[in-house]
């Protein structure tokens, strides 16, 4: 089955770079040398959602619970973030890519966080491809500051309890204004979805890869949107349904 179709590639595609640490300890060198050489895979995954024709992207780049990292791994990720965004910036926005990070950036020091929106900033009109990264992010959080959203508006009589409904509800999550997953791929060799976009993931092709992140590529993404044009989505309707639409 060929992926040249627009209704076998994925909208929206998301993933949880895993196995940097991994990486780098096979080489004996730090985790932040793996961190680092993940940057490269970031590029091929940007640029092949680019030539599919993919609408979103999101990344999970920094959760919640990384925090409970050591310091010296924290740190080098920040810096990492920084160094990013001053090299990656220029050549997402020459290619068209919006790029937004969702998740509490509070938490991040005041020049971290004003790149983050500088960035968000010079690249909000571009509608090529909408790269979201994902910092101190978690699913559950996410829920939470939408539930958070709801109460508020019902507390100011905006709209009453019996009105909110799940698609209301979505529009107050980060990614409300994006197609929904379509696809969710974990690098890395582990099967669990680690608290990541535990409301848009609902209808989601989940796609497991033993590959480390540094390793993967165009051709691993392209091995996975195969996979995903493989797969029948019913939507909670069967086969023969699916069949005659």
């Amino acid at each position: 089955m060929t992926t040249n179709h627009p209704n076998y590639v994925p909208r929206h595609i998301g993933i949880v770079m895993d196995g940097n640490g991994r990486w780098a300890k096979a080489r004996h060198r730090p985790r932040s040398f793996g961190h680092n050489a993940g940057r490269k895979a970031v590029r091929e995954v940007v640029e092949g959602c680019l030539r599919h024709g993919v609408e979103a992207l999101t990344l999970f780049a920094f959760s919640s619970e990384n925090w409970q990292r050591p310091q010296d791994e924290v740190g080098a990720l920040m810096d990492l973030f920084v160094r990013a965004l001053d090299k990656e910036v220029d050549e997402l926005h020459s290619n068209g890519v919006r790029l937004r990070f969702i998740g509490e950036l509070g938490a991040f020091d005041t020049s971290l966080r004003q790149g983050m929106l500088d960035a968000m900033k010079r690249t909000e009109r571009n509608d090529k491809l909408q790269m979201n990264v994902a910092v101190n992010y978690g699913g559950r959080w996410d829920i939470v500051q939408a539930a958070q959203k709801a109460a508020l508006a019902v507390a100011r009589g905006e709209l009453s309890v019996e009105a909110i409904d799940e698609s209301m509800f979505d529009q107050w999550t980060c990614l409300g204004e994006l197609p929904p997953l379509d696809l969710f791929i974990r690098t890395g060799g582990d099967r669990r979805v680690s608290n990541f976009l535990l409301w848009q993931m609902a209808y989601a092709e989940l796609y497991f890869t033993d590959t480390l992140w540094p390793d993967f590529n165009q051709v691993s993404l392209k091995h996975a949107i195969d996979d995903f044009a493989r797969r029948e989505r019913r939507f909670g309707r069967t086969g023969d349904q699916i069949a005659q639409a």
